[in-house]
C-alpha cells in the first residue's frame, strides 16, 4: 500500500488530491457499497473524495462515515440528457478533482465533461451488467463503451471476466486494465462465536433447523424467484421438510412480492422470511446454515464475499464473477442460472451432508481473509490512483 509520502508530491500544502466518483444512483447495491467501502477506509490525509450521482441518493448515503465528502445529485431524467452533461462540466470545473472515477454504463457519459473540463486522471470501472444485457454482448452498450474509449486513461475491472470482456469486446489495450477484487470487512462479517445465531423471526430458531439465506436486491438480474421455486422443491423432496427447512430472503424489490406469492400458493409462506431491507445483514448472516445466490448475471458480488466471511458455504449461479469467488467442492457449488431443480438439488447436498456443510464454510472464511480483505482491495486502488497520478503531467492515452 502507498505511504503517505507517496502522495506528498500531488497535494499542495493543505488538501491531498481529490477523486470525484460518478455512478448513476448511490443507494443499496454491490456497487455502491464497494464504493462507501473504498472511501471510508482511504485514510483522509491520502485523497479526498465527491460522489456525484447521475439521479440522486438515498439514506444510504449515511454509511459514509467521513463528514469532508460531498455529495451531489444530479437528477438526471430517462434517456440523453445535454442539460446533465452541462452540469457535469460546470461541476467539474468547480470542484477541480484531480482524478474523475465513473462506475458502470450508466455514468460513463461523465468522462467527455471531464475530458472538456481538463480532468488530469480519468477512470472508468466495469462492475458488471443488468438484465437488460446479462453477458454485456448487446450491440448498443458495446458501441458506447467503444464511443467513450477515447476520454478513459485506465479501466478497471471487478473481475477476470470483465478484464477479458474489455480486452476482447471493447478492444482495450490489456496495459489499460486492472483487475481488483471487492474487498469485504472480515472482522464485521464473522462466523458465529459458537452455534448459528438466532434469526429474528419465530420458528426460525431451532437447532435442528436448516436456514438457507439469501442477500440483495430483489429485482429481475438477482432472480430470487428461482431460489423461491428452488425452495418449494426441496421441502417436497424432503420427508422432514417442513419441519427443518427454513428460506430467508433480505432485500427489497419488485420480486419480492412475486416471491411471497410462489411461497404462498405453495402453502410454504410460513417457512420463509422475507422482510425486506435490513440494517443488521451481518448478524443476519451469522444464522444462515447455507448462502444461495440465483442471480442471472453478476460481476463480483459483494453478498458472496460477505457470506464467505461469514462462514458459509455458497451455492451460485455459474454466471459472471461467480467461479472466480466460489471453488466447488472447496468452498460452494455453482448451478445453471434459472434452473430450480438444480439448485434444489445442489441445495438438498448440504442439507443432507452438514459436516461437508460446515467444512465449506470453514475453507470460504479462509479463502475471504487471505484473498478479499478490505487492506487488499484498498492498497490496489491506491497504487493505482498513485500511479496515474504520477503521470498526469503527460499522459498518452491510447485508442
Amino acid at each position: 500500500m502507498p505511504t503517505e509520502a507517496d502522495f506528498s508530491a500531488f497535494q499542495n500544502e493543505s488538501e491531498p488530491p481529490l477523486v470525484a466518483h460518478v455512478v448513476v444512483r448511490l443507494d443499496v447495491g454491490g456497487l455502491e457499497n464497494g464504493l462507501v467501502n473504498l472511501i471510508n477506509h482511504i485514510p483522509a490525509n491520502r485523497l479526498r473524495h465527491a460522489v456525484i450521482c447521475m439521479q440522486n441518493y438515498s439514506d444510504f448515503c449515511k454509511r459514509i462515515r467521513r463528514p469532508d465528502v460531498r455529495l451531489f445529485a444530479l437528477n438526471k431524467p430517462d434517456g440523453n440528457s445535454a442539460r446533465t452533461l452541462a452540469r457535469l462540466f460546470e461541476l467539474f470545473l468547480e470542484l477541480q478533482p484531480n482524478i474523475v472515477h465513473t462506475r458502470n454504463l450508466g455514468a460513463l457519459e461523465a468522462q467527455l465533461p471531464a475530458s472538456l473540463a481538463g480532468v488530469p486522471v480519468r477512470i472508468h470501472s466495469e462492475h458488471g451488467w443488468d438484465v437488460g444485457d446479462l453477458d454485456g454482448s448487446s450491440l448498443k452498450p458495446r458501441l458506447l463503451r467503444m464511443l467513450f474509449k477515447p476520454f478513459v486513461h485506465r479501466y478497471i475491472a471487478m473481475s477476470k471476466h470483465l478484464e477479458l470482456y474489455l480486452q476482447e469486446k471493447i478492444a482495450v489495450s490489456p496495459r489499460r486494465v486492472a483487475q481488483i477484487y471487492n474487498g469485504v470487512d472480515v472482522s464485521l462479517f464473522r462466523p458465529a462465536s459458537s452455534k448459528r445465531q438466532a434469526i429474528p423471526c419465530e420458528g426460525f430458531g431451532g437447532d435442528d433447523a436448516f436456514i438457507i439465506g439469501t442477500v440483495g436486491r430483489m429485482n429481475s438480474v438477482k432472480d430470487q424467484t428461482t431460489l423461491a421455486r428452488a425452495f418449494i422443491e426441496l421441502v417436497r423432496r424432503v420427508p422432514e421438510g417442513g419441519e427443518r427447512l427454513r428460506l430467508v430472503m433480505i432485500g427489497d424489490g419488485l420480486l419480492r412480492g412475486e416471491a411471497l406469492l410462489l411461497l404462498s400458493e405453495a402453502g410454504m409462506a410460513h417457512l420463509a422470511w422475507l422482510p425486506g431491507g435490513r440494517e443488521d445483514i451481518p448478524d443476519i448472516m451469522r444464522g444462515f446454515d447455507l448462502f444461495v445466490l440465483p442471480s442471472l448475471a453478476e460481476g463480483i458480488s459483494n453478498t458472496i464475499l460477505e457470506a464467505m466471511a461469514s462462514g458459509l458455504p455458497v451455492v451460485a449461479t455459474r454466471v459472471g464473477g461467480n467461479p472466480e469467488l466460489v471453488e466447488e467442492g472447496l468452498t460452494g457449488q455453482l448451478v445453471p442460472a434459472a434452473d430450480p431443480l438444480s439448485l434444489a438439488a445442489a441445495m438438498q447436498k448440504y442439507y443432507a451432508d452438514r459436516e461437508r456443510c460446515r467444512a465449506h464454510g470453514r475453507n470460504a472464511r479462509r479463502a475471504a481473509e487471505q484473498r478479499f480483505g478490505l487492506d487488499t482491495m484498498v492498497g490496489r486502488y491506491l497504487e493505482i490512483y498513485q500511479h496515474m497520478l504520477g503521470e498526469k503531467g503527460g499522459i498518452a492515452v491510447v485508442v
